[in-house]
């Protein structure tokens, strides 16, 4: 739908995909009715097709040679796209895994932990990676690195009944990172 705004002009690019009717202007269209395909013919008669069955002329592959044209009702063709474009979405957001991080500390007290252990559980059981990410402040924290490696170890032992081990403790610059994946 093309509006004029002042010089400003306005284009819903999903109602202007589709050459309908009058708009397509090639000489020969390959009509489809249905499940039926009519075969090779002029617009014109294709347009009359349509025109009898009280359809449209919607051009659904432009870049074929001849284009070919469906006759349906162009607005239940919208909106059936429509519903095919929402249910792709959802799909890919379903099938995307998401990733949880927790952030530990090497001088973090027991209590602290097991609140971060049920938290990674909650992710676990929902299908959820969790990545661990142990954060040492200073040279002297960093000069106690087995330290962060037993906490990140007591989070992996009390874990392993939900989780594999992705990617195993490592040092990354200041920190050292894990990450756990769900069991089927």
């Amino acid at each position: 739908m093309a509006t004029l705004q002042g010089k400003n002009m306005s284009f819903n690019k999903e109602e202007n995909e589709f050459r309908v009717n009058r708009q397509i202007r090639v000489p020969q269209v390959r009509v489809v009715l249905g499940d039926k395909q009519l075969g090779v013919m002029s617009t014109d008669r294709a347009k009359k097709i349509a025109e009898e069955h009280g359809l449209d002329l919607v051009e659904v592959a432009p870049d074929a040679r001849p284009p070919v044209c469906k006759i349906v009702d162009f607005g239940r063709f919208r909106y059936d796209l429509q519903i095919k474009k929402k249910e792709q979405t959802k799909k890919q957001r379903d099938s995307q895994i998401i990733l949880k991080e927790l952030r530990f500390r090497p001088t973090i007290g027991d209590h602290d932990i097991e609140v971060k252990i049920s938290q990674a559980k909650k992710f676990l059981e929902d299908g959820m990676k969790v990545q661990l990410n142990l954060m040492f402040r200073g040279a002297r924290e960093l000069s106690h690195k087995e330290q962060g490696f037993n906490v990140i170890k007591k989070v992996i032992e009390t874990l392993s009944s939900l989780s594999s081990v992705d990617k195993p403790p490592k040092m990354d610059g200041n920190k050292i990172i894990c990450c756990l994946t769900p069991k089927a």
